[in-house]
């Protein structure tokens, strides 16, 4: 997994120990309510049958959670039936007049199956819930649900007919995303369906929903799962995706879709971007852990594929240094044998191979063992054997291993970043003294900059990379001229060993950027040793590249280019094309190659070969930069 998410368990539901009894019962009584009653008052025990909308409420809070309800009448609209978070939803098919309150309800029967189908009529009895997907301390919404619940039909199996599914269009989910609550929680707030995506989608929690002829903003990922948009025209990229251009863009039109049909009989479609699920999609609409609002089909449109195609980038030219970034996603001897294939052939053929290269996520040679290893020797051989087998330049590489389990990334790993160079066209400074602990300074030589160390740590034992990746620096030369390298991973949104941020789908709003003041300091950190570079020689080349695991209108970027220290050449880029990662149906930028003004005006590539495919070799876009 990418360092700078969070790691996906196995199952959804892992922080769930009670063990749920389901009782499918013929003589379940209900007592009619005597003429002149009236519902009980909010949250109360009572033979009283409730309707759906009366536990859903008009809040994301039911006024009846941690109360037994019984009679809970509705027709099952889908069930899952399979993993360790198996159950039913179960919809009135007659509903009330407010739109704040949903018709729809999850029935949760643990490993069990419920032995249930799509159209049948029952009445049911149990606790109700709020369940929080990850653990309420994630952050997310919660899920209304019952538990412990037994049920009997009122009808035939599988005979009533299902509700309608409510369309979700471009005009039926608000542009607003949600409603600000100073960072606060939004769950007791009254729903205002009609104001923000977030509320429509709330009013709609496990209710039949459905799209038509979407269009995919997010490839199928390996747990079965896409991101398709209901409004085509919310900030496209040409490919096919939805941009993600600020911190207020969110998208609320993104939708998220799973599907309840089994695999084995009707396979998930493997969708890149831009590609399309024609006709109509429909099911249930749930809350997850990761991502929010899902769509869990019952119905799959059919896919088209749009045949999307991996770009390639053109050669530099005799007098243009090629300096590329490329996230390998915890690459190691242990990573299947094609993905060393397939990341060669990228670079070669798709970035027409770089004079120089920051390479991100580089375990060590026994990858996620964690056994004390720290030297990554077999994993860059294992990658420049592969590069030359495919037609490439024979690279050479640098990089200073790591202190055992102090960078952060998956747990064993120790990810670093190193340099690959080609001889042929550049040549690298080896000067000694540079370690995992010794920072690199710059020195003045005949009054020019230089490193005390090539290749050297910048500042390792800063407060400001605890947890997180060491920048490593060094010295190049390239036709008689020196360029200064510093290659990146800053720390990860997900927080790793520290505080993540809170999720954009989640219940406080806006959303705290916890990781967001670490990448601050460390900003401060390269841009303070690029300031030490210029004040020697203001016309100094200097490349920053890397995963910034940050956007460019953040904090962090904006620190990195203060004082005109450096520049983002990307921002030349129309805006619609500046984005290397798609992160839950958003595209959006988190690599960058950022360029001293000595650099001049440099051309810059995104060359886009994985993020938007569902068949990808990391889960980042290598980009490249040309200066003249």
């Amino acid at each position: 997994m990418p360092s700078h998410l969070p790691f996906r368990p196995l199952s959804r539901r892992t922080t769930r120990t009670a063990a749920l009894t389901v009782a499918v019962c013929s003589t379940l009584l209900v007592l009619p309510a005597p003429a002149g009653a009236t519902a009980p008052a909010a949250g109360a025990d009572s033979a009283f049958p409730p309707r759906i909308h009366d536990i859903q409420g008009r809040t994301r809070l039911s006024p009846f959670a941690g109360k037994n309800v019984t009679g809970v009448t509705g027709i099952v609209t889908g069930v899952r039936d399979f993993g360790g978070s198996r159950g039913f939803w179960l919809q009135d098919p007659r509903p009330d007049h407010d739109r704040a309150t949903s018709e729809g309800i999850f029935v949760y029967t643990g490993g069990k199956s419920p032995g249930v189908a799509a159209g049948d009529a029952l009445r049911v009895s149990g606790k109700v819930q709020e369940y929080y997907p990850g653990g309420k301390e994630a952050g997310n919404q919660s899920v209304t649900e019952l538990t412990g619940a037994s049920w009997e039909r009122t009808g035939g199996v599988a005979d009533a007919e299902l509700p309608r599914p409510v369309r979700l269009t471009a005009r039926s989910v608000p542009e607003s995303y949600a409603p600000d609550a100073d960072g606060g929680s939004i769950e007791e707030r009254r729903l205002r369906p009609n104001r923000y995506a977030l509320d429509r989608y709330e009013s709609l929690e496990g209710m039949r929903v459905s799209v038509r002829d979407v269009r995919v903003t997010g490839p199928t990922s390996r747990y079965h799962d896409l991101w398709v948009t209901t409004d085509p025209r919310q900030n496209p990229t040409p490919r096919g995706g939805t941009l993600y251009g600020s911190y207020e863009g969110q998208n609320g039109a993104r939708m998220k879709v799973s599907s309840l049909l089994p695999l084995a009989e009707h396979p998930f479609p493997k969708a890149d971007v831009g590609d399309e699920l024609r006709g109509t999609t429909e099911g249930p609409l749930d809350y997850e852990q990761y991502g929010g609002y899902t769509l869990r089909a019952t119905t799959l449109g059919d896919h088209r594929d749009n045949h999307l195609e991996r770009e390639r980038t053109r050669a530099q030219r005799r007098n243009e240094l090629a300096v590329a970034t490329y996230n390998v996603e915890n690459l190691s001897p242990k990573s299947e044998p094609a993905k060393f294939e397939r990341l060669a052939d990228g670079l070669v053929t798709n970035l027409s191979s770089p004079d120089i290269v920051t390479v991100e996520e580089v375990q060590d040679d026994t990858g996620p063992t964690d056994d004390g290893t720290v030297g990554a020797g077999k994993t860059l051989e294992m990658l420049t054997d592969a590069i030359r087998k495919a037609g490439g330049p024979s690279y050479e590489w640098r990089q200073i291993d790591p202190a055992d389990k102090a960078d952060g990334g998956q747990p064993g790993g120790n990810i670093r970043v190193a340099f690959l160079y080609n001889p042929e066209r550049v040549s690298f400074t080896d000067r000694p003294g540079g370690d995992t602990t010794t920072p690199v300074k710059v020195v003045a030589k005949g009054g020019k900059p230089a490193l005390s160390a090539s290749p050297g740590r910048i500042a390792p034992q800063d407060p400001a990379w605890k947890a997180s990746r060491k920048p490593l620096a060094g010295e190049f030369r390239f036709r008689g001229r020196t360029v200064f390298v510093i290659a990146n991973h800053f720390s990860s949104k997900g927080g790793g060993d520290l505080d993540g941020d809170q999720p954009m789908e989640g219940r406080f709003q806006p959303p705290a950027r916890h990781s967001e003041p670490q990448r601050i300091e460390q900003a401060d950190v390269v841009n303070r040793f690029v300031r030490n570079i210029r004040a020697i020689d203001r016309n100094a080349v200097v490349v920053a590249g890397g995963d910034f695991n940050d956007f460019p209108f953040s904090p962090a970027l904006k620190t990195l280019r203060s004082g005109h220290t450096l520049t983002s050449p990307m921002n030349r880029l129309p805006a619609d094309e500046r984005y290397g990662y798609v992160f839950n149906g958003n595209s959006q930028t988190l690599d960058h190659l950022l360029t001293s003004p000595g650099a001049g005006r440099p051309e810059y590539d995104i060359v886009h070969i994985n993020a938007e495919f569902a068949d990808q070799t990391s889960d980042h876009d290598p980009s490249v930069v040309r200066i003249r």
